[in-house]
């Protein structure tokens, strides 16, 4: 492996991504948008500056687990439960409509092979399955209605359909082998969570004396971050669950801490200030643009309007079901149409 070819590449992502995200920022955009962008240009799309080796790829890796291991310590469980049975009715029809959705368009279009037809299916709907959570809370907050009803209620789904979209990747990933029982795996996943519960009130009073006997210190990240990898390597080593979910759990374990915010500060200053930008960037260099087909402009089109509608139809329908206004349900729809991160996940996953 050529040291000097790692570095120019990595320079060269760094700069790319942060001025495409400080452009798209620019133009009210979410950097994240850049960030890919960036890729599409750097990447063999365009000037074929940087191609994406194991390298790359292995530091995209860690860049997503950090990202959910942050989405988790940035998770209020104190609402999430306040929430829960409105939420998670709307959370739960905003994740069918669009996995159907998904699945029929790609069927549709007639891509793969008879047999793996109807599994691919079922991942392209999975993509569509989650909101993303910052983009919502960003666009609740400049729009001055974060807190309000409707706001607390998108908020709350958001995070829920995440969850479910991370538990329903799990499950299509343990599938995806022949060889695989659908009881091992609904076993695996129930027995990975009970453990994640009881794990988790273990950690808490583990990262509360820590917190006591070593305060400010820099160990409590530390050892936030050995969690992280830790849980990662033991749900997808020892249970067939996605890393990424294993790191979800581990934020959401801690995410009580009475550290929180200077755990979360310091894991997102290595996350967003370097491996997050690589594992964005690295979405747009594994696209090579003269491979886009008709027929792949077309379906991604389609795929694009099933998205938008399929969120406020099931989203919206949901809201309706536990007596929300009329406009109320449209507002609760649309508010959960954007998708960000865990679409990104899924889709690097496949």
């Amino acid at each position: 492996m050529d040291l000097m070819l790692i570095l120019r590449n990595l320079a060269i992502i760094l700069v790319a991504a942060k001025l495409c995200g400080l452009l798209a920022r620019k133009l009210k955009a979410p950097q994240v948008v850049g960030e890919i962008i960036a890729g599409l240009i750097i990447g063999p799309s365009l000037l074929n500056l940087v191609v994406k080796d194991d390298f790359i790829s292995g530091m995209a890796e860690i860049g997503v687990i950090l990202l959910m291991f942050s989405a988790g310590l940035g998770t209020d469980l104190k609402e999430l439960v306040k929430t829960g049975p409105v939420a998670l009715l709307i959370a739960l029809s905003g994740v069918a409509v669009p996995l159907v959705g998904g699945m029929l368009v790609y069927m549709g279009f007639g891509f793969g092979t008879p047999d793996t037809r109807l599994y691919e299916g079922i991942f392209m709907g999975t993509v569509l399955a989650a909101t993303s959570v910052s983009i919502t809370v960003q666009a609740l907050k400049e729009m001055g209605h974060l807190k309000g009803k409707v706001g607390t209620t998108i908020l709350s789904a958001a995070i829920l359909d995440d969850i479910i979209g991370i538990i329903l990747l799990t499950v299509v990933i343990g599938f995806k082998s022949p060889d695989v029982s659908p009881v091992d795996v609904c076993i695996k996943t129930i027995l990975f969570f009970v453990l994640a519960i009881v794990l988790g009130f273990a950690l808490y009073f583990l990262f509360k004396w820590i917190s006591k006997h070593w305060p400010h210190s820099r160990r409590i990240p530390i050892f936030g971050l050995v969690l992280c990898f830790a849980a990662a390597y033991c749900s997808e080593e020892f249970f067939g669950i996605a890393d990424i979910t294993g790191a979800y759990v581990a934020g959401l374990a801690i995410s009580v801490s009475p550290k929180i915010e200077y755990i979360s500060k310091r894991v997102e200053t290595v996350s967003y200030m370097f491996l997050s930008p690589i594992f964005f960037a690295s979405i747009g260099l594994e696209v090579v643009l003269p491979k886009m087909t008709g027929k792949i402009i077309v379906f991604s089109v389609l795929l694009c309007i099933v998205a938008v509608l399929s969120k406020v139809i099931g989203c919206g329908l949901g809201a309706k079901l536990m007596r929300y206004t009329s406009k109320e349900s449209l507002q609760i729809g649309v508010g959960m149409i954007s998708r960000g991160e865990v679409a990104l996940i899924v889709a690097s996953k496949g």
